[in-house]
C-alpha cells in the first residue's frame, strides 16, 4: 500500500520541471511544476552547482545566483523572465531590499511582476539571506 493510499492513480494534470544542469532539490519537491500554461517555481535558494550556498552573508551575489537558477528553470519550461507574473522574496534582513531591487530591475527590465517581500528569521540553508519563488505564464 504505497502512493495509491493517498493519491488516486490517474494521468497527472501537471509536468515536473527540472533546470538542466542544476543539482536536484533537497527534499521531496520539484524545481517547478507546469500545469497547463502556468509554471510554478519552488522557492529557490542560492546554491552553486555542488549544492553549497554561494557567498554566505552577501545578498547581492546570492540574489544574482537565484535569478540565474530561475532563468534556467523557466527556459526548461519554455518560458523566460518576461513571462513571470508573480514573485515572492523571503529575506532575512529587510534592510537589504535596495540591493535585491537593483538586481531584480536589471534582470526583469521593463517587466514588473506582482510581488511580495517578506522578512523571515531564517531560511532552510545556513548562510542563505534570500529565497525566491515565482509563477510564470507560458506564451501561446
Amino acid at each position: 500500500m504505497g502512493q495509491e493510499r493517498f493519491c488516486k492513480m490517474k494521468q497527472p494534470s501537471h509536468i515536473q520541471i527540472s533546470g538542466e544542469g542544476l543539482p536536484a532539490p533537497r527534499g521531496h519537491f520539484s524545481h517547478a511544476v507546469r500545469a497547463g500554461n502556468t509554471v510554478y517555481v519552488s522557492g529557490l535558494l542560492p546554491f552553486d552547482d555542488t549544492g553549497a550556498v554561494v557567498a554566505p552573508g552577501q545578498i547581492g551575489p546570492q540574489t544574482e545566483r537565484i535569478f540565474e537558477i530561475l532563468t534556467c528553470i523557466l527556459r526548461s519550461a519554455g518560458a523566460g523572465c518576461a513571462d513571470v507574473v508573480q514573485m515572492t522574496s523571503f529575506v532575512t534582513d529587510i534592510g537589504q531590499r535596495a540591493h535585491v531591487n537593483e538586481i531584480r530591475a536589471r534582470v526583469f527590465g521593463t517587466t514588473k511582476p506582482a510581488s511580495t517581500l517578506v522578512e523571515v528569521s531564517a531560511l532552510a540553508a545556513a548562510g542563505a539571506l534570500i529565497e525566491i519563488d515565482a509563477i510564470a505564464v507560458i506564451p501561446g
